[in-house]
């Protein structure tokens, strides 16, 4: 496994005092454990994937990424905080993972993914317009692209929910780019989210069956 992560005294500097870093980790440090496995990455994983390795955006501890280090992809797991992050080393450590997932510490805003693309790019707790629009343009020809985001109607029962952090009506479905056929997105009541699962086409120009 990547030695990405640091210890709390060599997180890289420009991540010191960053918001979303102290949210998460006040966070994670409070509800010790792994994040379930989402049912939208167990449906992405039994879709057909070619041959390429698994993305997984604002990780967090996730179960997800584990199950799929244990289906025999390589797995990129990033997220901004170390804690959570650090718990998902030791879990794939103990289930002799390691090796098959690299840990990366970054702002999703300024970190870029690999140009050489995923077979599979996953998140399933984040929402913002031009990691999406970099999300879907690393993902590999027949690949699927999998994202879970609050939308603007849970804004109503959870006022303090940045409206920035939000779906809009037709999101994320209406900003993939060309070349993606949209396989599901519903909405989840009692979550407030939607989710979106799309494959890239294999032949520039032409849908994906």
């Amino acid at each position: 496994m990547s030695d990405a992560v640091p210890p709390p005294e060599r997180v890289p500097a420009e991540l010191a005092d960053h918001p979303d870093r102290l949210r998460w980790n006040a966070r994670y440090g409070d509800a010790p454990g792994l994040s379930p496995v989402h049912p939208l990455a167990e449906r992405a994983l039994s879709s057909g994937l070619p041959d390429g390795g698994v993305l997984d955006l604002a990780s967090g501890p996730s179960g997800s990424a584990l199950l799929a280090a244990a289906a025999g992809r390589s797995v990129t797991a990033v997220d901004v905080s170390e804690i959570a992050l650090g718990r998902l080393r030791d879990e794939a450590g103990r289930r002799g993972l390691a090796a098959r997932i690299t840990l990366v510490q970054d702002d999703l805003a300024a970190w870029r993914p690999h140009p050489a693309g995923y077979a599979l790019v996953l998140c399933t707790g984040f929402w913002d317009r031009a990691v999406f629009g970099r999300a879907a343009g690393a993902v590999l020809p027949g690949g699927l692209l999998a994202w879970e985001a609050f939308t603007e109607e849970a804004r109503r029962h959870r006022p303090g929910l940045p409206a920035e952090w939000c779906l809009g009506p037709s999101e994320p479905a209406s900003l993939l780019p060309d070349g993606f056929t949209v396989l599901e997105q519903a909405d989840d009541p009692a979550t407030g989210k939607r989710g979106v699962l799309a494959r890239r086409c294999v032949t520039p120009g032409r849908s994906a069956p």
